[in-house]
């Protein structure tokens, strides 16, 4: 064997890559002295690309396909080594593996909340997070701004810097857009939109591109989205009066949960009541609001009741009609009632409020008179 054919030999003349690391963007092919054969064979698959370096230049970019490499498929790096045609020794230059797939559901969140101007609230702070897709658009562009000369360079080494470019646009969108905080969650398409085409720019400078972005939420701190569920249950603007009332028609239609929200309703009539009266008559008891009238607490709610009655209901009907129905016979002790709160038809004289009403009838009168 001659000293060539060992040379031949020694060096390989099949190379590829294959990844099943998921997060792997860029490899280099290590060979000892970066010696490559030529007339080599170089396979690409589909979702890579290979980058070549000779003598600290990106010299060719190989989309998928099979190669030889050889002078007609390598013009910029034969020009860049001065072969002679037929020369077919041994050449030195680093092959890079590029992953153009995309890589999916990364990670983007604000880290400290956004202030923003809300047409209602007035000043908020709202935090935001989400996903985003990522690939590899412009192989030797990458390669210059972002990766240089590492040899396994993962998605996590870039993805901090998107991250901030992410975040950045997402607070300029966020506090220019004059959408309410109520209204956000119906505007997250148009928003991604609008932070999508704003970080384009900058991220094709990477050499990437971001064919997929989302707003999965944005929300308020947690001590005002307890004001707004608190706001959200009563279904009222703030009216301290109409929550008494309310409180009071849900005691009464709740007669096993009647006596806290009973409770409830009453103190807070009469601190309405009591702060009332400290207001009108002033800080000595006396002054221009002493002759004022204080406004007397809401009047209860009354209770309401239906009559089944040979297979139908009537009603509603108030206490006092059912005392003149009691009267007039109309209405006895075994007929039927419910009210809203109870779990079924009950029988009148069962029911303490109604059960007043035969007590003060008179008895039937005599026969024969």
């Amino acid at each position: 064997m001659g000293i060539l054919d060992f040379l031949t030999g020694e060096f390989i003349d099949v190379i590829h890559w294959v990844d099943d690391s998921r997060d792997t963007m860029v490899w280099r092919f290590e060979r000892e002295g970066h010696a490559i054969k030529y007339g080599a064979k170089l396979t690409v698959r589909e979702g890579q690309a290979a980058v070549f370096v000779h003598e600290g230049q990106l010299a060719d970019v190989f989309q998928p396909g099979l190669y030889m490499l050889e002078t007609n498929n390598m013009p910029l790096l034969t020009t860049l080594q001065h072969w002679d045609h037929g020369f077919k020794s041994p050449f030195k230059s680093e092959i890079y593996f590029i992953n153009t797939t995309r890589f999916n559901d990364l990670k983007w969140g604000t880290k400290n909340p956004i202030i923003c101007r809300d047409p209602e609230f007035g000043p908020v702070r709202l935090r935001a997070f989400g996903t985003y897709a990522m690939r590899v658009a412009d192989p030797a562009k990458f390669m210059r701004e972002i990766v240089g000369t590492d040899g396994e360079f993962t998605s996590d080494e870039v993805s901090f810097q998107i991250r901030n470019v992410i975040v950045q646009e997402m607070s300029r969108a966020l506090a220019s857009s004059g959408i309410p905080v109520l209204d956000m969650a119906a505007n997250t398409g148009d928003l991604a939109k609008l932070v999508n085409s704003a970080i384009a720019p900058k991220i094709t400078d990477y050499g990437l591109s971001l064919p997929e972005f989302y707003i999965e939420n944005i929300s308020l701190p947690e001590e005002v989205e307890k004001v707004l569920d608190k706001r959200t249950s009563v279904g009222l603007a703030g009216d301290l009066g109409k929550y008494t009332q309310f409180a009071a028609a849900e005691a009464l239609g709740n007669p096993a949960g009647a006596g806290g929200a009973m409770g409830a309703a009453v103190g807070a009539g009469m601190g309405l009541a009591m702060g009332a009266q400290i207001t009108q008559a002033g800080p000595w008891g006396g002054g221009a609001g002493a002759a004022a009238t204080v406004a007397p607490p809401p009047p209860p709610v009354e209770t309401v009741w239906h009559i089944a009655e040979a297979g139908a209901t009537k009603g509603p009907y108030g206490r006092g009609h059912l005392g003149r129905m009691a009267a007039e016979g109309e209405f006895a002790r075994t007929t039927l009632v419910w009210s809203p709160g109870y779990a079924g038809w009950v029988a009148a004289e069962t029911v303490p409020e109604l059960a007043q009403l035969f007590t003060v009838m008179p008895p039937p009168p005599p026969p024969g008179v």
